[in-house]
This record gives structure tokens, C-alpha cells and sequence, in this order.
């Protein structure tokens, strides 16, 4: 009876010890994957974006990285984009880094503006790539997947009146009213836009927005796992993560198209 307890006790501890050496070859795996994943991404930039030279007309290297050169592009890229966007009846978001400020605007003409109150950007955006990025962002991003924490529009049901006497119909509030506003914008390009509310207007906003964060930090990471399970590199998304005041994100989300655009002057 010893003996099988035994027996039983040391198959256990090497199943335990083959388990935790599978998660830990895993982890390994998974965190290399990772770690190619930018530089990946870089060359593939520097092959659709970056400038081909013309024998017959050859440019001078240094030249991309003159700095007033540099700002100039950058400022012809951004109008390019929104150029692009404005032949569109559509409404579109300008995020300017530079002066962190936010527009909603429509064939070119603003109608709403916020500021940034903080932020923060991939490295990749940094002047070490400015051509590359700029040339990027030359055309506008479209949105290809949204992530909130409230619903694209408000849900406003009314119950029909018995007869005209009560014509005051009733109305379901908007839960956005109180519900912290957060969100996550994904794009064509890549680019990854979070934009969360400043305020903690309640004790268990700032809760919610770790659970929020972490459901699409989840998805993001299944993602990257199923490309690592076959031998694919996952792609690395270049990111700017915004903090805005409650009713300017929630006014912005609810603005824009489900495939609306998005250009960023850096």
C-alpha cells in the first residue's frame, strides 16, 4: 500500500514538473515572438514606406535626416490625410500629438475640439523613423475594430402612449450618463488608439478600467498566440494611448463611423 502511495506521489510530481517545464518553454516561446515582433514590423514599413531612390535622379541620404526637412514632410503628410478624408461627407478624427489636441471634423471644417490631458506613444514614432512614419500616416487610418465600455449609441426606449392624453412617453436613460467611458480604437494601419476618461467620478472606475484594459489585453494576447502556435511572428501594434475628459470621449466614440477615419500629425 506504501509502495502505490508512492508510486502514485512521484507520477504526480513529474507530471507537475513536465507541466510547468511545457509553460515555461511557452513563456520562453512566447516572449522571443515578442521581442522579433517590432523589428518585423520595421521592415515591412521600410519596404512600403520608405523612399525609393531614383537613378536617374538620386537624392542625397542625408537629407531624411535634416530636421527642418523632416518637420516639413510631417506637416505634408497630415495634410495629405486630412485632404483625403474631407472629400468624404463622412465625419473623421485629427489627433494632433504635437499640440494634444483632438478634432472631430467634417469635409474639413471642425466642429468639435478637445485637449489631450496626457499621453503616450510607441518609440516607433519617435524622429529615428520620421520619414517612414510620416510617410505612413500620409493616408488616413481606418477604423477596423472598436473596443468600449459603452455602447456605440445610447439606448433610448420609449413605450408607446395608450392614446394622446399621455403623449410623455418613458424613457430608459442613457447608461453612459454614469458609466465610466472607455475605449479602444483598432485600425488598418496597425495603430492603436486608447483613449480613457481622467475623472474618477466614482470608487470603481478605476476598477473598471483595470478589468477593461485587461479583457482586451486578453484578446490581444490569443490573438498574438494563435499566429505563435504556427510558427508566425505576431504583428506589433504601434499605439498611442490618450486621457481625455469623460464627456469629450464620450462625444468623440459616438461621433465616429464604425469604419470611420483617423489622421495623426506627430
Amino acid at each position: 500500500m506504501d509502495t502505490e502511495k508512492k508510486d502514485i506521489k512521484g507520477i504526480t510530481r513529474k507530471r507537475l514538473v513536465a507541466f510547468l517545464i511545457a509553460v515555461t518553454v511557452i513563456l520562453l516561446y512566447y516572449t522571443v515572438m515578442q521581442m522579433v515582433s517590432p523589428a518585423k514590423t520595421m521592415r515591412q514599413l521600410k519596404k512600403e514606406h520608405g523612399y525609393v531612390q531614383d537613378e536617374k535622379n538620386p537624392v542625397n541620404d542625408s537629407i531624411f535626416t535634416d530636421s527642418a526637412y523632416l518637420a516639413l514632410f510631417r506637416e505634408v503628410a497630415f495634410l495629405k490625410a486630412r485632404t483625403a478624408m474631407a472629400e468624404n461627407d463622412s465625419i473623421y478624427l485629427s489627433l494632433n500629438l504635437a499640440d494634444s489636441t483632438v478634432n472631430l471634423e467634417i469635409t474639413g471644417v471642425t466642429v468639435a475640439k478637445t485637449r489631450i490631458i496626457s499621453r503616450k506613444e510607441s518609440r516607433i514614432f519617435r524622429d529615428r523613423y520620421s520619414y517612414i512614419i510620416s510617410s505612413l500616416l500620409s493616408k488616413p487610418l481606418t477604423i477596423t475594430r472598436n473596443f468600449a465600455s459603452i455602447p456605440k449609441e445610447p439606448l433610448m426606449i420609449k413605450m408607446a402612449p395608450k392614446d394622446t392624453s399621455e403623449f410623455k412617453p418613458d424613457i430608459i436613460p442613457d447608461t453612459a450618463d454614469y458609466e465610466p467611458v472607455n475605449f479602444i480604437i483598432e485600425t488598418d494601419a496597425g495603430i492603436v488608439v486608447y483613449a480613457y476618461q481622467e475623472e474618477r467620478l466614482n470608487p470603481g472606475d478605476r476598477l473598471h478600467l483595470f478589468f477593461f484594459d485587461l479583457r482586451y489585453r486578453i484578446h490581444s494576447a490569443w490573438q498574438d498566440m494563435k499566429k505563435i502556435f504556427t510558427f508566425r511572428v505576431p504583428d506589433y501594434h504601434m499605439y498611442v494611448r490618450m486621457r481625455l475628459t469623460r464627456d469629450d470621449a464620450k462625444i468623440i466614440y459616438r461621433a465616429l463611423p464604425e469604419q470611420g477615419q483617423i489622421a495623426i500629425y506627430r
